[in-house]
């Protein structure tokens, strides 16, 4: 079935593409993906993909309205050329932190993505580390939601004396997991957030003395939430503190932020592309996920169980 199986990458993260494919032994579809003069997207599929199973690799990271219609452009491409199924392999999510009406009068953008990427034809999601799993039920179509766990733990192996952190509440579970794989302390801050992308640490519950703290999360967008997370947790007497985050977003002037902190190392993984600026800071450093991705893929292409990707 190996001829049967199809990628086609958006421009989004073309590297990532790349060494999904080099991990299934594929060569990328041959296919024109770019902008009319006036900014509006094109997509040619110059390889025939009737029948075929057609993965599309593309994260929807910023610009984020321009890779989600890309996404979904090619994805209509797609089924008006008889594709016989089409998955999104979207490692990031855009939008995933609208997920619910915080205040009044303010939609659920997650949500509405969801339906956008329905109606283009798309069968199936396999992405990593959403904000909030429970976004998988804003779709009608199976999703496939993979943990970074396995490729960051290889990276902590020798750590010792280590407390994982979970930056809020809501990142307990993925701490957690972590936690319990390196069998060591769990910790919790508890955040106040009176604005987007503004943050106060305003407790620490868990035994931080000493320890050398790695923060677990999900998402680093401007940095100042992990930024107060690494000062908070100094103060109370951790030892050293790093940080493992899924999707690194990493907007204005966050990178410049990051290099002049406390923090010792931000790992990070490919799902988005490093700008120049963030590949060139010596305390970020990036771990690929194309072989995950790729070996979901290909059981997912098999019709065969992906659960022990989540062990």
């Amino acid at each position: 079935m190996e001829h049967e199986m199809v990628l086609v990458a958006g421009n989004a993260n073309q590297p990532l593409a790349e060494r999904i494919a080099a991990c299934l032994d594929l060569q990328l579809a041959d296919a024109l993906v770019g902008r009319y003069s006036d900014g509006e997207s094109r997509v040619e599929l110059r390889t025939n993909v009737r029948g075929k199973d057609v993965f599309i690799v593309q994260p929807t990271c910023p610009p984020v309205n321009h890779h989600i219609m890309e996404a979904i452009i090619i994805a209509d491409a797609c089924r008006r050329a008889s594709a016989g199924c089409v998955t999104l392999v979207a490692p990031y999510f855009g939008y995933a932190r609208q997920e619910r009406k915080s205040v009044s009068r303010t939609p659920i953008t997650a949500k509405l993505t969801a339906d956008l990427i329905e109606v283009s034809g798309i069968k199936r999601v396999l992405t990593l580390e959403l904000h909030e799993s429970a976004i998988q039920g804003f779709f009608n179509i199976p999703v496939d939601h993979l943990f970074i766990k396995p490729v960051f733990a290889a990276h902590y192996r020798q750590c010792h004396n280590m407390a994982v952190i979970s930056p809020d509440a809501g990142g307990v579970e993925r701490a957690r997991a972590m936690a319990k794989l390196f069998a060591c302390e769990l910790a919790i801050l508890d955040k106040r957030r009176e604005n987007p992308n503004d943050s106060t640490i305003m407790n620490i519950v868990g035994n931080i003395s000493g320890k050398d703290c790695l923060i677990v999360d999900d998402i680093c967008d401007t940095g100042g939430s992990l930024l107060n997370a690494t000062t908070a947790l100094l103060k109370n007497g951790a030892r050293s503190v790093r940080a493992a985050v899924t999707h690194a977003v990493l907007s204005g002037t966050a990178v410049e932020k990051l290099a002049a902190s406390q923090l010792k190392e931000l790992l990070v993984s490919d799902s988005i592309c490093l700008s120049p600026a963030a590949a060139a800071c010596k305390k970020i450093v990036s771990r690929s996920v194309a072989e995950l991705l790729g070996t979901a893929m290909r059981r997912i292409h098999n019709s065969e169980s992906i659960s022990k990707l989540f062990i």
